[in-house]
């Protein structure tokens, strides 16, 4: 049975299957406490009426030969998520929500199948970035089946049948370790409409791989773990790094410490993209010009397009040291400056991005191969799965 044909008739078995005390796959799972809670679920910008969403759950295998696939997500990220720039709905552009897990390490405790949630859904990319440059590897048991099951529970899926909801599972080791049966949380995936896309990290059977994906009528991958990501320079790649510091200036964080923190994070995730070279971070501010960097949460030219803060609510303490003496009209005028400063940006940078898509494109075609690596497999996946989802790009 396809898809479509059964997202209707099985709504209610998915609503029973995970909402309130939720029934396992057999075999049951631990429920005890564990030193590792959940991360507290941010709150989501609320999309307008009728903006679709686009939701990805990453799941990373941190056992210890995965150092090689860890490397390339942090070099891929801004080129996967760059992919549904262009993207529309019916004319409107998605949210674009990114969800975290890592397995597989023995420190995450086996009473929660050595898996931790690294994040919630969120639009703070940033903070996504962040995560990844902080894991690192060590060996341990991998439980495709489990890690897959918490991402359904505990992730707040969308119930809109027409938005694309995808997990993507990376690892290299049997698919089928664990108490939990990954026959039996693929269907379930399957039944809500979620893509369950496998990547096996070479080395080793991918049986079990191949016949998850099968089962979620979704897309098995391979991919070879070290293989290096070719990077193209660009004449236009000076020029976007300086746009892409540029940018940070029209930024006005609020919220006392947690604005400032999350402002400090900004410029550390720039220094980490730069460390991977100029094409990296080209890429990364590709992204910081878009509608996708969403910096609400702390960002006064964020929340007050979309709505999310007053001006007049916000007290003293919670706006920056510049803007504390200004009178209420004097702040709305330095808040309108920065936006247009900050399109002005965004525009130059879009309009370099072009130009820099361009050139790689003429050049990648030189290059034979390349397209075995996470970044490259994934962006192919996602284009095609949201296309048949009802997108255009």
């Amino acid at each position: 049975m396809k898809r479509s044909a059964l997202l209707a008739p099985l709504a209610l078995l998915s609503c029973l299957l995970f909402a309130g005390e939720q029934i396992d796959p057999e075999p049951r799972i631990s429920r005890k406490s564990s030193a590792q809670p959940v991360r507290v679920r941010e709150e989501l910008p609320a999309p307008a009426a009728g903006t679709p969403r686009v939701q990805l759950a990453v799941l990373l295998d941190t056992s210890g030969s995965m150092s090689g696939m860890i490397n390339q997500a942090r070099t891929q990220l801004w080129a996967i998520v760059n992919e549904f720039l262009t993207a529309t709905r019916d004319g409107e552009r998605p949210q674009l929500e990114v969800a975290l897990y890592h397995y597989g390490s023995p420190s995450l405790g086996a009473d929660q199948g050595f898996i931790k949630q690294l994040t919630h859904f969120t639009v703070d990319l940033d903070r996504l970035s962040q995560e990844l440059f902080r894991l690192g590897t060590s060996g341990g048991d991998e439980y495709c089946g489990w890690v897959i099951q918490s991402s359904l529970k505990e992730l707040e899926w969308s119930q809109d049948p027409r938005d694309y909801k995808a997990i993507f599972i990376a690892g290299n080791e049997s698919f089928g370790q664990g108490p939990v049966n990954y026959k039996e949380v693929c269907k379930l995936a399957l039944e809500r409409g979620i893509f369950v896309n496998t990547i096996h990290c070479s080395g080793g059977s991918d049986d079990g791989w191949k016949k998850a994906a099968q089962l979620a009528e979704s897309k098995a991958l391979r991919i070879e773990t070290n293989q290096v990501v070719v990077e193209i320079d660009t004449p236009f790649d000076d020029q976007i790094e300086k746009l892409g510091d540029d940018i940070n200036k029209t930024y006005i964080a609020y919220g006392g410490e947690k604005g400032r923190a999350a402002q400090a994070r900004q410029v550390e995730m720039d220094n980490s993209s730069k460390s991977l070279g100029k094409a990296n971070f080209s890429k990364r501010a590709r992204t910081k010009g878009s509608s996708f960097y969403n910096n609400a949460s702390w960002d006064l030219v964020d929340a007050q397009n979309q709505q999310q803060v007053e001006l007049k609510d916000l007290k003293e303490e919670d706006l920056p040291e510049e803007m504390r003496a200004m009178s209420l009209e004097e702040r709305e005028a330095y808040v309108a400056e920065k936006a247009k400063e900050r399109a002005a940006i965004q525009k130059q940078i879009a309009d370099l991005s072009v130009k820099r898509d361009q050139f790689v494109a003429e050049k990648r075609a030189e290059l034979a191969g390349n397209d075995s690596t996470l970044g490259e497999q994934v962006r192919k996946t996602v284009r095609k799965q949201a296309v048949e989802a009802g997108f255009q790009f």
